[in-house]
């Protein structure tokens, strides 16, 4: 098959999470070519209208798709090429972006939401839809030792470290609420997770003493999945599909959304010794990108059967 992939490039680069996926989808024998939007807002992706076009006439897609929601209404705007459009969160959690996202949803062959309290809040109606969240790149993130990886990044041995969700410019992470839990415990750092690479995350994720998430919203995070592969410890608030995700995995903690109780967490998760259980429970739960680009393959494979 040939799949055109849509996305916004406005920041020089691709989400890492969907070149992973389109990689995975080409491993198993099918041509991906890229799309990057370049601006912002309702008007800025509807100015790529015309560039999108060329693109498929030269590429000749027989499936689109289209991550986040903006991208699948400007990919449906063509109506010859079937569209399979992904909402990752923000699309669905940012109330002036929803009205766009079902437009979206309306006109795409199907929509994919990447967690159940996604679809609850977008109540698709008279529209083909199915939960299916992003997998995760086992071969990139693995379980290395705690200590090589501390020095492979001059991490101090008689500090603990926890690694942030993100970047502290970012408010929809709520930086704030995490800052203020880190000043409460002793001899702890938190360490943005801003201008790495994939090899350096994954070093991160096996250096650090736990991990930690007080976004407001979130979809599936895919920052929680890559720390359950490499054996991080999590805290966590009930975001997204976090609390489902790592239920029972010993290790991983949901705080409430205070800096008493993530604090609390920490000092439990600083107690756990060695890898947890997380990487068997991605697995278990169809999470790598492997099976998930298997399941993308079926659905593509079907909306060309229904198309003919």
């Amino acid at each position: 098959m040939r799949i055109l992939v849509v996305a916004s490039y406005n920041k020089g680069y691709y989400a890492p999470f969907i070149i992973e996926q389109a990689k995975a989808i080409e491993d198993k024998g099918h041509k991906v070519v890229f799309f990057g939007i370049q601006g912002k807002g309702f008007l800025g992706y509807m100015f790529n209208y015309f560039k999108l076009k060329k693109v498929i006439k030269t590429f000749s897609p027989q499936i689109i798709h289209a991550h986040y929601g903006l991208s699948g209404l400007l990919a449906n705007l063509q109506r010859k090429i079937p569209v399979v459009t992904t909402f990752h969160g923000s699309d669905i959690n940012n109330k002036k972006v929803l009205p766009f996202s079902k437009i979206a949803m309306k006109f795409s062959a199907i929509s994919l939401f990447v967690s159940q309290k996604n679809i609850d809040i977008a109540s698709p109606k008279d529209c083909l839809y199915q939960l299916l969240p992003c997998g995760v790149n086992t071969e990139n993130f693995t379980q290395v030792e705690k200590d090589y990886a501390k020095s492979r990044l001059k991490l101090d041995n008689f500090k603990n470290y926890v690694l942030f969700a993100g970047s502290f410019m970012n408010e929809v992470k709520n930086p704030t609420l995490a800052k203020k839990a880190i000043q409460l415990l002793h001899n702890v750092e938190l360490i943005e997770l801003k201008g790495y690479t994939r090899e350096e995350v994954n070093f991160l994720m096996n250096a650090v003493d736990a991990v930690l998430m007080t976004s407001f919203t979130e979809g599936s995070p895919q920052f929680i999945k890559e720390a359950l592969v490499c054996g991080c410890p999590v805290v966590s608030v009930d975001v997204g599909d976090v609390k489902d995700v790592i239920f029972n995995i010993d290790g991983c903690y949901i705080a409430e959304r205070d800096e008493k109780d993530i604090a609390n967490k920490l000092e439990q998760a600083f107690s756990f010794k060695g890898k947890t259980e997380g990487r068997k429970r991605i697995v278990k739960l169809g999470l790598t990108n492997e099976i998930v680009a298997e399941k993308l393959e079926q659905i593509y494979q079907d909306i060309l059967i229904k198309s003919m």
